[in-house]
This record gives structure tokens, sequence and C-alpha cells, in this order.
């Protein structure tokens, strides 16, 4: 099987996470500027939550085009990957309508870690499909950013207990992390 309806149905979910996301953001009592002061966390983790779904349909687009068919295995692989960005709404909205506080913090620091996990996942049943001669296995190499982030997710979901807006930080610094593309993909595919 083609990749096509793999690549239309996940780009269908992520859209509809991104327009779950901006609905949350309840429009204000009051047309002065001041009455969008209270929305100012909802809208931080909007902003973080909106960077991080879109890290993670860029990465997914190049990475399905190295894959050459698709499998069972990553037909479920990538469901599991939808599965746990499908909860980035309910976390991002957690956080923001509480500010910050230790519990959402957590939880929103447990939703990007499993994602990461079940990306790594997705990653690696399409080049265990592709054989040994994997052109995403020679493109991600020893893929050193897939490795750290779930470091930072772990330490950050800790220091959710101790200083909230630090784990926030820490979240903030793997999305910077993840911000420019794979090129190594794109270096892939061109030869």
């Amino acid at each position: 099987m083609h990749t096509n309806r793999l690549e239309a149905f996940s780009d269908g979910v992520i859209a509809i996470l991104i327009t779950i996301m901006v609905l949350e953001m309840k429009v204000p009592h009051g047309s002065d500027l001041s009455a969008l002061l209270p929305l100012f966390p909802v809208f931080l983790s909007y902003v973080l939550s909106f960077i991080y779904v879109g890290i993670y349909w860029n990465n997914h687009h190049h990475m399905l085009h190295m894959c050459r068919r698709v499998t069972g295995g990553i037909l479920w692989a990538n469901l599991h990957l939808l599965f746990w960005l499908s909860l980035i709404p309910f976390a991002t909205g957690w956080v923001g309508e509480n500010h910050f506080t230790a519990n959402p913090t957590a939880l929103y620091g447990l939703v990007l870690l499993m994602s990461a996990i079940a990306y790594f996942i997705l990653q690696h049943c399409i080049i265990a499909s592709q054989g040994p001669d994997s052109i995403l296995k020679k493109a991600v190499g020893s893929d050193l950013k897939g490795k750290i982030s779930p470091v930072i997710y772990l330490t950050a979901i800790g220091v959710s207990y101790l200083q909230p807006c630090v784990a926030m930080g820490l979240y903030v610094a793997a999305a910077i992390m993840w911000l420019i593309p794979d090129r190594r993909i794109e270096r892939a595919l061109e030869e």
C-alpha cells in the first residue's frame, strides 16, 4: 500500500487538533485590552502546542516521504502517534486554564513524552519495513535530538512539582531544538 491514504488521514487529524486548540480560547467578556490579560496563559500554552503540532506535522511529512510502502505495523504505529497528539488540546487547555500549575504542567510533559515515544516507534516501524538498506535509517543517523527530547520531557515532568515555570521553559527549549526541519531527510530524498 502507498502512503497517500496514511498521509491524508494524518493531515486531517492534525488539522482538527489545531482547530480544537484554537476553539478552546474563549472570547473574553469586555471590550478593553485588560479583558485579554486572564487569557494570556491560555494563549501562551496554545502557541507552544501549535508549534509542537507543527513540528510533528513537518517531521511526519518528511518521514513519510522516505517510506516506500505502508505495512500494518506502520498503520498501527501511526494511529498510536495520532492518539498521543490528540491529547495535546486537552493538556494545552488544562495547563493554560490553571496558569501552569504543577499537575497540569506535568501532564503536558507526559503527553509530549508519549508523543515522542510514539514517533520513535513509527520511525522504527518504517525503518524495519525498508530492510537493512533503509534510506530513513541512513537519514536519521544517531538521531541525537530524538534521544535528547524524552530526557528533557522526563526532567521537566519531575521539575513540574518544584518549579512549573522552569518545566515549561524546558518544553520551550525542546520545541526550539526541533523548530529547524531535519535537513538529513531532505538530503537523503535528493540522493
